[in-house]
């Protein structure tokens, strides 16, 4: 678990760094040009997301999130027990990168960000949002999960477009990004806000694909096991 949970910690922290550290990069470098500014952003994140789940995948299964966490453990994928070490990890690795992007630019530790993320069609963006990120996971992960990683990446590069709040979808990341007054902020009072509709979302995909593409779990899987190796057995 100590493995797993400094996987998810320094998963995390680079994600934040990358997301908080492009935006203040594309914002100096854009000259005012907010599209240009965002372009940048949302490169480097979706690509960051990509070698990161390569990079901490086989470790920790690369959740960076807590809601991932928690829908992975509902279905059966991370033991309840796991949980708060994950959440914890992922609260502090999401800190510390908001923390290291400042240090890098120059900027306070902490500012509390005045970008204001307000109001229903935002709220409802964070809910398509994460219910479009989990949908991903579980429907890639489940028939072919070697392309995980790049799905997940080209998905949020995708969604910073194509939704109102440029896709948070994931509660560390937006109690962290409440930390910076740079381009990639959101204000501490619209944080609350959005992390429900991002818990929403990811309980709403879920229980999709519980029926769209179940698991073996629990006494099913057992007994898929113990046939695999029977058959395995008659082969030989």
């Amino acid at each position: 678990m100590s493995k797993k949970a400094i996987s998810e910690a320094i998963g995390t922290a680079f994600l934040l760094a990358t997301v908080v550290g492009s935006g203040i990069m594309g914002e100096r470098l854009a000259g005012g040009n907010v599209a240009i500014a965002l372009l940048a952003n949302t490169l480097a994140t979706g690509a960051g997301l990509v070698a990161l789940i390569l990079t901490f995948g086989p470790i920790s299964g690369a959740h960076f999130n807590p809601v991932v966490t928690l829908a992975d453990a509902w279905q059966g994928g991370t033991a309840w027990r796991d949980v708060p070490g994950y959440l914890a990890a992922q609260m502090l690795g999401a800190v510390g990168g908001v923390v290291i992007a400042h240090a890098m630019f120059g900027e306070p530790v902490f500012a509390a960000s005045e970008h204001v993320r307000a109001g229903a069609s935002q709220l409802f963006s964070e809910f398509i949002a994460t219910f479009g990120l989990l949908s991903v996971i579980w429907g890639v992960s489940r028939r072919n999960p070697q392309f995980t990683p790049f799905a997940v990446g080209a998905y949020i590069t995708a969604a910073y477009w194509f939704t109102a709040s440029t896709s948070f979808a994931n509660p560390a990341v937006t109690l962290a990004r409440s930390l910076t007054n740079t381009f990639s902020g959101i204000r501490p009072v619209d944080a609350p806000g959005f992390i429900v509709a991002q818990i929403a979302g990811a309980a709403a995909a879920t229980a999709l694909f519980r029926f769209l593409a179940p698991v073996a779990t629990g006494v099913t899987a057992e007994a898929s096991r113990v046939d695999a190796a029977g058959a395995e057995k008659e082969a030989v």
